[in-house]
């Protein structure tokens, strides 16, 4: 008898989910994505709204910063992986812009749905959308006002790190902004372009009011000194990244002691052999001793006795910058230093910032390497959210170095650029026209949202701000969240401005990550792995 073959042949293991075609997969995928720019799109903007977000470790996040929410939510959708992948591109490329990238792609996507229920193929709109996204970046070459000329200029670094900071925390923006000024400035080097991010450390001192916050130059570690030596001048530092304390064997080793001279020789060989160890490293000139481990008490006896400052930084990334400040080599055994092996630094003090003592490294003579912000707070979720809007701050004189144009902030350059677009719209034949009008559309959700964050009309701001864009070539008309002004602001007058590195290579990630789910029409997704869950044991009532 042959071997009946059943009807409809099965591929796959059994389990996998097979969703395709335009409803089940291309517009499920732009709902996705959708639902997680609206996410953050209520935080853009001084008057974006904070989240609080507890993750899986519960810990507790309450921001407006749209790259640590998009961060902390654990997204499990393929699609909206997508947009955060692209988030935390913009966030590691520019460090400012994420809310962009995730508003402008979702208002793509979502333009673009329209599109395929009219009967557009998806090839299309991708074809039209890659059509309007390098005509996009031209517009916007032409749209820049003002440049940075000085990086050695706060004038000019304020002008650019204003918006940035004032996005994130409206009301102290002038404070901050100043703070990171005056920090990138002491670390400045005479060739701008190789201005370092890492060489801004923030430190947060929970207490006092925001208003105490201050710069110091050198790095500052927010605990005091371990031994009795709390200051050191024109010191040679010793760096380590071995616990300072008598070696303990890998095995258990067993004595036998027979008498009571016996016991005090063990233990006095161990002491003369600590004391021979830290004597070759004060001998060697070392005033300040700084280990990333723990420090022994014998071992702290001795560097008191040999009048040593002893440091413990307990991050690894702490311990590396102070390398580079004080041009040390961290060692991994305890012993004298090679002379090339040592650091220096002119200051090492212990000072107190609001009852919390810290201990400061301080160059006086050269140019400092590193700056530290100190700032201080009430909770420690409000310095968080500070320390972010400041990172951003710094993050955009590191945008300046690469391209020191500005464009008009308040959402004035996506109105001009939706004007020109749509001029290129209507003057291109064939089905792409319909894309570009389209992708020029999405721009709007830019003043949109500004609006509707601050408590304004935003049908009215949009009509307004249409009719002064039309009106006007110079694509400077904004949207004044005061509302003093009839709804609209001059932002080139106001000195609002968006570095245009940093907003092109937003509007680049936004339309790439919108055109590769446009590009999906087939979702394949496996059985998760593992076995079924095994049953819960009975508890007795009276357990709970």
């Amino acid at each position: 008898m042959a071997l009946r073959i059943p009807k409809g042949t099965q591929m796959l293991k059994d389990g996998y989910k097979h969703l395709q075609g335009v409803d089940e997969a291309v517009l499920r995928n732009i709902a996705a994505v959708h639902d997680l720019s609206e996410i953050t799109r209520t935080s853009f903007g001084p008057n974006g709204r904070n989240k609080i977000i507890i993750n899986h470790m519960e810990k507790l996040f309450v921001t407006n910063d749209a790259a640590t929410i998009v961060r902390e939510l654990e997204v499990v959708h393929p699609a909206a992986k997508l947009l955060v992948m692209a988030s935390q591109q913009q966030e590691a490329e520019m460090g400012d812009n994420s809310n962009l990238v995730s508003i402008i792609a979702g208002e793509l996507l979502q333009k673009a749905e329209s599109l395929l229920r009219m009967g557009l193929h998806p090839s299309d709109i991708v074809q039209g959308y890659e059509v309007a996204l390098h005509k996009a970046l031209e517009i916007l070459e032409e749209l820049s006002v003002d440049e940075v000329k000085k990086l050695h200029s706060k004038e000019d670094l304020i002008k650019a790190v204003h918006t940035a900071i004032a996005s994130k925390q409206y009301g102290n923006e002038d404070m901050l902004t100043e703070l990171v000024c005056d920090a990138a400035l002491a670390v400045m080097p005479k060739e701008a372009a190789n201005f370092n991010v890492d060489s801004i450390r923030i430190v947060k001192i929970m207490g006092s009011s925001l208003y105490e916050s201050r710069v110091v130059k050198g790095m500052v570690f927010g605990r005091s000194p371990e031994g009795v030596i709390t200051n050191a001048k024109k010191a040679k530092i010793a760096i380590f990244t071995c616990p300072l304390d008598i070696a303990q064997t890998e095995t258990k080793g067993t004595v036998l002691i027979h008498n009571a001279n016996e016991m005090l020789d063990f233990t006095k060989g161990e002491e003369k052999q600590m004391e021979n160890m830290l004597k070759s490293i004060a001998d060697a000139g070392v005033k300040v001793v700084v280990t990333g481990n723990t420090v022994g008490d014998l071992a702290l006896h001795y560097l008191n006795r040999f009048g040593i400052m002893v440091v413990k930084v307990l991050s690894k990334f702490d311990l590396r910058r102070l390398c580079r400040v004080t041009g040390a080599t961290a060692l991994a055994r305890v012993g004298a230093p090679m002379a090339e092996e040592m650091g220096y630094c002119d200051i090492v003090e212990s000072v107190e910032i609001g009852g919390d003592r810290v201990t400061v490294f301080r160059q006086e003579e050269e140019i400092t390497k590193t700056a530290t912000i100190v700032i201080r707070g009430a909770t420690q979720n409000h310095l968080d959210d500070v320390e972010r809007a400041l990172d951003d701050g710094v993050n955009v004189i590191k945008a300046l170095v690469k391209d020191p144009r500005l464009v008009p902030g308040a959402g004035a350059s996506e109105m001009e650029l939706l004007k020109r677009l749509l001029a290129v719209g209507e003057k291109t034949p064939g089905l792409n026209q319909h894309s570009i009008k389209k992708f020029a559309e999405a721009f709007e959700v830019v003043p949109r949202t500004l609006a509707e964050n601050a408590g304004i009309d935003a049908t009215e701001i949009i009509s307004k701000l249409y009719a002064s864009h039309h009106a006007d070539d110079s694509g400077v008309m904004g949207v004044d969240i005061e509302s003093e002004n009839n709804g609209l602001i001059d932002a080139h007058g106001a000195k609002i401005y968006d570095v245009l590195a940093a907003k092109s290579h937003a509007i680049r990630l936004a339309t790439e990550t919108a055109i590769t789910v446009l590009r999906v029409d087939q979702l394949i997704m496996s059985k998760a792995a593992g076995g079924p869950v095994a049953p819960k044991k009975q508890q007795h009532w009276d357990e709970d």
